[in-house]
């Protein structure tokens, strides 16, 4: 059973969110479950961050999904959170209910415009596309979804990048032009495949990192977990 919890944005803050916490902000979906387990929060094994308008809060089975707004939320609305999930009566979970509502949310910006692939480089980034296709059947059992691959020619120090999914926009992967020409064919598409095990976490509700859910899955596609170029 799906239970969400939904509520409108408003803009501006109250003076009351300017305090300081003692506790430290939780910085992503792995810290705060954490953070909320410390609280009370017992049947949720999984915590995905989203910038969903409407729905602040929702959960199944024992997966949970939150704005991200909450990060920074005082202890009193992130035990508002645990009530929510693990009330026993309804009065324990409307009275959660009605605290997170009550916190403010800023809109959250838009997006900055995505950089577009230049038209000389656009038969680079059509093959990139095929081997996306490819990765995908071969590795990921066709379960990704098909996402723009642009060339990049703004990357000057990184290899490449996976843009998260939002609700106004798709994911995207940008492998850096200075990358495929310093380095070769080879070292790109293994760049390549590094950024789709990035979608696979985004898709999959896991966090974007390089910890050990990426680096196990990285194993398994055949290639490193680091996330540099290896000499050799």
């Amino acid at each position: 059973m799906l239970h969400a919890l939904r509520s409108v944005f408003r803009r501006g803050s109250h003076p009351a969110q300017l305090m300081l916490e003692l506790e430290a902000v939780p910085r992503n979906a792995d810290e705060l479950l954490a953070h909320l387990r410390g609280l009370g929060l017992k049947r949720i094994d999984r915590c995905r961050l989203t910038r969903n308008r409407n729905v602040m809060v929702s959960f199944r089975g024992r997966d949970l999904r939150i704005h991200e707004g909450y990060l920074d939320a005082p202890r009193d609305v992130m035990e508002a959170i645990v009530a929510f999930v693990e009330g026993r009566t309804r009065a324990d979970r409307r009275a959660g209910r009605e605290r997170i509502v009550a916190h403010t949310v800023e809109t959250p910006r838009e997006p900055s415009r995505r950089e577009r692939t230049r038209p000389e480089d656009e038969p680079l980034a059509t093959t990139l596309g095929e081997w996306h296709a490819r990765y995908n059947a071969e590795h990921f059992q066709g379960t990704l979804k098909t996402v723009p691959v642009r060339v990049s020619r703004r990357m000057k120090s990184r290899l490449g990048h996976y843009s998260a999914a939002s609700q106004s926009v798709s994911g995207e992967i940008a492998i850096s032009w200075r990358h495929i020409r310093r380095h070769g064919w080879d070292d790109a598409l293994r760049t390549l495949l590094h950024e789709m095990v990035h979608q696979w976490q985004d898709e999959t509700g896991r966090p974007i990192d390089h910890g050990p859910a990426f680096r196990q899955q990285a194993r398994e596609v055949g290639i490193a977990a680091a996330a540099r170029r290896v000499p050799g």
